[in-house]
């Protein structure tokens, strides 16, 4: 069993009770209130759930993450960023890109991003924590991501792709930035091939916390700008 979570208190269970079957599920209930979900993702915790359940919160061991500097650019994306026939922006479209994210996925028989958590989301977009990253080619936005930044942590939550490569450009540029920002991890939840082609591997659960002890109270004095180019992301 786990403990259901009352309206009125934002606390949550240890991480440590989280299930091992299904992997991570580690309580039910509350509401998606930005304090509650900051909350949450201050200890590793975060919310997934399909449309018409209860909302039920995760903490998964192990934890799959990107340290900015293992950052992996393959052969065929560097070439493919060198083009240039694109532009990448931060901040710009959140709420669109919430959206896009919503649809690929129920295109794909299901989605997780109902309307009660883009409004959360964007919510929290509103108070500075949520930020997305948007990939435009001719105007058209053709894919980005979205997720919190708190401390020098960044809790990636969805991706998106309109056409092929454009998520991972997304990811590029962002872990790019961070690492100029002095960011020093990049929450991934669950391991992906797709996140995995780009560096990212799994910790545990108990080392994945420590991290977050360590470096959700540093201080964030990033501005959420876009201002690298090119060679930043692919190393000249």
């Amino acid at each position: 069993m786990i403990p259901w979570l009352a309206a009125n208190n934002t606390r949550f269970p240890s991480v440590e009770r989280a299930l091992d079957e299904p992997n991570g599920l580690l309580a039910a209930g509350g509401d998606l209130s930005p304090d509650r979900l900051v909350q949450a993702y201050r200890h590793g915790i975060f919310p997934w759930f399909n449309p018409g359940e209860p909302i039920l919160w995760w903490s998964p061991d192990p934890r799959c993450v990107l340290f900015p500097d293992e950052l992996y650019l393959s052969r065929s994306l560097r070439k493919r960023l060198r083009r240039q026939d694109y532009q990448v922006t931060f901040d710009q479209a959140f709420a669109e890109v919430i959206q896009a994210c919503a649809e690929i996925r129920s295109e794909k028989g299901g989605t997780w991003i109902s309307e009660p958590m883009q409004i959360a989301y964007t919510e929290l977009h509103k108070r500075g924590i949520a930020h997305s990253v948007e990939v435009w080619i001719e105007g058209e936005l053709v894919g980005g991501l979205y997720g919190l930044a708190m401390g020098r942590m960044f809790f990636g939550e969805s991706m998106f792709s309109r056409q092929r490569d454009a998520s991972k450009i997304a990811f590029s540029y962002l872990t790019v930035q961070l690492q100029r920002w002095g960011f020093n991890l990049i929450d991934c939840q669950v391991y992906n091939p797709h996140l995995a082609s780009l560096g990212a591997r799994v910790i545990p659960r108990m080392t994945f916390c420590r991290l977050l002890q360590e470096n959700n109270d540093q201080p964030d004095q990033t501005h959420w700008q876009y201002d690298i180019d090119v060679d930043a992301v692919t190393g000249g």
